[in-house]
């Protein structure tokens, strides 16, 4: 029985007139979740929320991706100089949906951009550019400087953490490709990683829902590391549980 896992799209936005708009995503994301034996499922940016509450109600489990910046609007601030594009419907559905699903405890696993995106959802708020608003010697914007497999800087796992059971460590290097972050993390969750200069890597629920965090992309590191090939396989186990249990 493999578990349907729904991932909120992007808008494609082609350079050439010719091509209209479409929704799209990484093929690294569905990869990771058919290794895991689920059955990845991508969901179109619908302005109709019943027709998107149908979706959600096929969905057996919820990752939501990496990406550009969340519109700060939707935690209450004034978009910052260095704020990059925003996608205000891709925002409306991953938080819609994030809700929906931190409230009926479907399993959640969140990367880059989706560690925001449920932040914000759940009530906290985001650093809108690490350079200007964290300093540090850090750098965590490797996009287009190095391949997107290159692992940039070392996290600290907190060691009783369901982050750390699942990769079986204390200590991972990481790639990254952010230069946004969580800043004031939402209520009922705990951080469970941390950069060495203190930029929050992951958060995890702590009320006995499964909703992971991290900060870097594990979807590319998957295909050759079997701890973050574990992070996509706890998401479909869990979500195989629930479909069972329903």
């Amino acid at each position: 029985m493999r578990p349907l896992i729904g991932i909120p799209c992007h808008n494609d936005k082609s350079r050439d007139e010719k091509i209209p708009p479409r929704f799209a995503m990484s093929q690294s994301y569905c990869w990771a979740l058919e290794r895991a034996g689920a059955a990845p499922m991508l969901i179109p940016l619908l302005h109709n929320e019943e027709v998107l509450r149908t979706l959600y109600e096929q969905m057996d489990g919820l990752l939501l991706a990496g990406g550009g910046d969340v519109d700060p609007a939707r935690y209450g601030e004034r978009p910052h100089s260095k704020l990059w594009e925003v996608d205000i419907l891709r925002d409306r559905v991953e938080i819609i949906t994030a809700r929906w699903a931190l409230a009926d405890k479907k399993p959640i696993l969140a990367v880059c951009r989706g560690i925001q995106a449920l932040n914000v959802a759940a009530g906290g708020s985001l650093y809108q550019d690490l350079p200007s608003q964290h300093p540090s010697h850090n750098d965590h914007n490797w996009h287009l400087k190095q391949p997107r497999n290159y692992r940039a800087h070392q996290v600290s796992v907190v060691p009783d953490s369901k982050l750390a059971k699942v990769l079986g460590t204390q200590s991972v290097m990481v790639n990254s490709l952010h230069h946004q972050a969580v800043k004031e993390v939402a209520p009922g969750f705990r951080i469970n990683a941390i950069a060495p200069d203190g930029v929050i890597e992951g958060m995890e629920h702590v009320n006995g829902c499964f909703a992971l965090a991290v900060q870097w992309h594990p979807e590319v590191l998957a295909i050759e590391d079997a701890g973050m090939q574990r992070l996509f396989d706890a998401l479909v186990e869990e979500s195989r549980n629930r479909k069972v249990t329903r």
